[in-house]
């Protein structure tokens, strides 16, 4: 995905009657109407992230009025899930939904807005963002590409993965073919997996064919409608590798500077108020999917303790080294992080993890 070509293009004008963006010829409308291209990395209504890729595009359009339409391109549609960064930071469409954790080949800072092994909550990430400093480092980041970015959602905690056989130890994932992404695939490599990049609907055929022996995508919901429990038996919590996944909305700078105040407010609110929806249907549909999944044979598994161990010991390894061996940006995004990572982890004992402790305990609750 190494796809370093970046194109500076003029933006809409907020007023135009006919727009382009690298070259991409928009239809006329009535004065003061737009119409937006959001291209995606998801395939066209996958529940979890292509829904809500929908969700963002209906909420702009509504919040603005109808005077910024925003229209979705599935992945494939006009470009492949993986050139959807590009596309938009070159003009071709004015803007994506996807996942940082996609974009580690351009600069390791990116992963830290999505995922992070042993990392950020969905409620932690977006704690970063508007009360930790992140927003601003997020903002500085992408500004290097010509883009605006936002979060709008999150997958809220992830899934070890699905595996074709049983996992014992840590030597198990000696020369395991394992399908993930972002900054997890850097500490799985560390305890000796082969990591392999593809798309989810890819993962689901490399499992059935035998060509990967595990792979992770998101949780119940949306790897159950892609038929993973079909092709591997085990199903493996907890996902250390991403505790959540933000995804976001990446406006093209241009377009995004061309709008009046208001709708740049439609946009930045339609994204912010996006984000708990999206995490709460996320952990219910997950939920129920769950259900269902047992209830038809999957088999669910813990993750050994001393996994967990060694691959946390990794995670820190690649935080180290992403530190020392990048640019002054990448380094305060990541103190950033970690500062905000250790404030949140001293509270949350005695919050959030005591509250669902006492909760697991053995009373009668009806």
């Amino acid at each position: 995905m190494d796809r370093r070509k970046f194109l500076t293009t003029a933006g809409i004008a907020a007023t135009g009657a006919t727009a382009a963006a690298g070259g991409l010829a928009r239809p006329a409308l009535s004065q003061g109407l737009q119409q937006w291209t959001m291209v995606t990395s998801w395939p066209r209504n996958l529940p979890g992230p292509g829904t809500a890729a929908n969700a963002l595009a209906e909420r702009i359009t509504a919040l603005s009025g109808g005077r910024l339409e925003v229209k979705v391109s599935a992945a494939n549609e006009l470009v492949p899930a993986a050139g959807v960064f590009d596309a938009v930071s070159e003009g071709t469409a004015e803007l994506y939904h996807s996942v940082p954790a996609y974009w580690g080949s351009k600069s390791p800072g990116f992963l830290l807005f999505g995922s992070q092994p042993f990392g950020l909550t969905a409620q932690e990430q977006s704690g970063w963002l508007n009360w930790g400093g992140g927003q601003a480092l997020y903002d500085e980041l992408y500004a290097r590409f010509n883009l605006k970015p936002f979060l709008c959602g999150n997958s809220g905690a992830q899934w070890m993965g699905w595996f074709r056989e049983e996992i014992q130890s840590i030597d198990d994932f000696q020369g395991l073919r394992f399908r993930t992404t972002g900054l997890n695939s850097r500490a799985l490599s560390k305890v000796g997996v082969a990591v392999v990049a593809m798309s989810g609907p890819e993962a689901f055929q490399a499992l059935q064919s035998g060509a990967i022996d595990a792979a992770e995508f998101i949780g119940p919901w949306s790897d159950s409608a892609l038929g993973f429990q079909q092709v591997a038996p085990y199903y493996y919590w907890p996902g250390v590798g991403e505790p959540s996944s933000a995804e976001e909305c990446v406006v093209n700078m241009q377009a995004y500077e061309a709008l009046p105040d208001d709708l740049k407010q439609a946009v930045a609110y339609a994204c912010q108020s996006l984000y708990d929806q999206v995490v709460t249907e996320y952990n219910t549909r997950h939920a129920q999917a769950l259900r269902q999944l047992v209830t038809d044979g999957t088999e669910v598994r813990q993750v050994p303790e001393d996994v967990l161990i060694a691959l946390g010991n990794a995670a820190g390894e690649v935080i180290g080294e992403i530190r020392e061996d990048n640019d002054e940006l990448v380094q305060r995004i990541i103190d950033s992080f970690l500062e905000y990572r250790g404030l949140t982890a001293e509270y949350m004992v005695f919050a959030d993890n005591g509250l669902m402790n006492a909760r697991a305990l053995p009373y009668d609750f009806g």
